[in-house]
């Protein structure tokens, strides 16, 4: 990248998160991240920054040095911090103005620093998989938490039987976030079960809500830009993936040719995260593996043996994940420990490393934490930074990014659909690995508790409204 060379319109509006803004090449396969702030703090235009740099480095920072050793060398992608001109800068805040969601507008782009991050474009495949001309599909999914807590420390009988996504789905239906109920769940999805998994990513394609995306070319075809911008209509995602898997138009129609080339896409998906360089080494998940609030066939559930293999990424993913092994009701006692001590001694936040650096010393003490606690504040900040590191892959994405190839090209990470016998070679990451902030805690202890109190309530109100329902009443004759 010529970076002093930067032109405007060979950029475009790609999406955006909560804390960041992403543009994209119209050639080059790579992405500009850009840091936002609320537009409140635009008159410290000075501190931002100043502050930019080492934000966006520390990203950098914990994908390569924390997240990429426990999730693998080939799912990673951290890239680099580019300093840009900033009147390159202001002219792409000024172009995705008006392509922006309305509800991301309460923060603004960082146009006074100039930093960015640099990253590989994963919605399209690596050009070396196949020529630039070829066109090529990415599916997103952000999975979220793939198991039940076993922690001892756990108050409430509930969260040992039914996951956090299915039970969060209640409240962010009463808040409005969401008009539509997902069926999802994700201990579906990390079974390693088939039958399981492919019922989770139909669910997910009945109901995206922000968990499944689709790109065609690296342009967004299906899925939520953000709650109130969606693009849901199943008939135009069927228009667009029909010659991808059945290349002689017209070859299948009707419900059933939806339900076919539907039936390939999920076929891909799972083929796609459940690769492995060996497939027989398994991983088992510890716990309880099935979630009561699936709607999938109970006995299905019951009988069915989890297991993953030991390098696909959802195995990586779930295996990150569990390093939240307290749960945050056993997590929190050990933060306010924390807390109390950085009150006390405010100079010892460096030697914690609560703001990093994220170096190897920093992934060290997250593999090395001795088994019981010992009373001290540096097993309880190691606990912290295990949770923190698990919540990051609780958040991430997966992009499996296909297309299709000849016969006589077929690269290693290839796949065949039974059906049509279409050939496609694929790409597998992982993105969305910023730290998440130790500050966070407080606030993700009291929104456990405000989700679990408010599926009992539901669900409870429910059995008992059913139960007067089905109450038989004898009348004396």
């Amino acid at each position: 990248m010529e970076l002093d060379q930067m032109d405007v319109n060979e950029w475009k509006y790609h999406g955006e998160g909560n804390k960041s803004l992403v543009v994209s090449h119209l050639q080059r396969s790579q992405v500009l991240r850009f840091l936002k702030y609320p537009a409140s703090d635009t008159e410290n235009s000075c501190k931002i920054a100043r502050n930019a740099f080492i934000h966006v480095q520390k990203i950098v920072d914990f994908s390569k040095n924390v997240m990429k050793p426990l999730l693998g060398e080939n799912y990673v992608h951290h890239g680099v911090v580019v300093q840009l001109p900033l009147e390159f800068v202001q002219s792409v805040c000024l172009k995705v103005q008006q392509e922006r969601p309305e509800s991301r507008c309460d923060k603004m782009m960082d146009t006074f620093s100039g930093y960015a991050l640099c990253l590989p474009n994963l919605t399209k495949l690596p050009t070396f998989h196949f020529s630039e001309k070829q066109s090529s599909l990415c599916i997103e999914i952000k999975p979220k938490c793939g198991f039940l807590p076993f922690s001892r420390h756990v108050s409430r009988e509930t969260k040992y039987r039914v996951c956090r996504f299915c039970m969060h789905q209640h409240l962010k239906l009463a808040n409005g976030k969401w008009h539509r109920m997902s069926r999802y769940c994700p201990l579906d999805l990390f079974s390693g079960s088939k039958q399981r998994m492919s019922f989770a990513l139909k669910n997910l394609l009945q109901e995206p809500q922000n968990n499944l995306k689709i790109f065609k070319n690296g342009t967004l075809i299906y899925g939520c830009k953000d709650e109130k911008d969606s693009l849901q209509d199943l008939n135009t995602l069927i228009h667009h993936l029909k010659p991808y898997f059945y290349p002689a138009n017209g070859l299948i129609s009707g419900s059933h040719g939806t339900r076919t080339v539907l039936n390939d896409l999920i076929h891909v998906i799972t083929v796609a995260l459940l690769s492995a360089t060996d497939s027989r080494r398994k991983y088992i998940p510890e716990g309880r593996t099935y979630c009561e609030a699936s709607t999938l066939h109970r006995e299905i559930l019951r009988k069915g043996i989890s297991d993953l293999p030991k390098d696909c990424v959802l195995s990586k993913i779930l295996q990150a994940q569990t390093l939240d092994n307290l749960d945050i009701e056993g997590l929190y006692p050990l933060y306010r420990r924390v807390q109390q001590h950085l009150e006390e001694f405010p100079e010892e936040r460096t030697r914690l490393q609560i703001d990093g650096p994220y170096d190897k010393s920093f992934l060290e003490k997250l593999e090395n934490v001795q088994p019981e606690d010992d009373g001290t504040v540096e097993y309880a900040v190691q606990k912290v930074h295990q949770y923190r590191v698990a919540m990051t892959a609780k958040d991430c994405s997966i992009m499996i990014a296909f297309s299709p190839c000849a016969e006589d090209e077929l690269p290693d990470s290839h796949l065949v659909i039974p059906s049509s016998k279409s050939r496609f070679t694929y790409s597998v990451s992982i993105l969305d690995l910023d730290p998440k902030p130790y500050e966070n805690i407080p606030h993700q202890y009291k929104l456990d508790g405000k989700i679990v109190n408010y599926y009992l309530k539901k669900t409870l109100g429910k059995q008992e409204h059913e139960h007067e329902d089905c109450t038989l009443v004898l009348h004396s004759v």
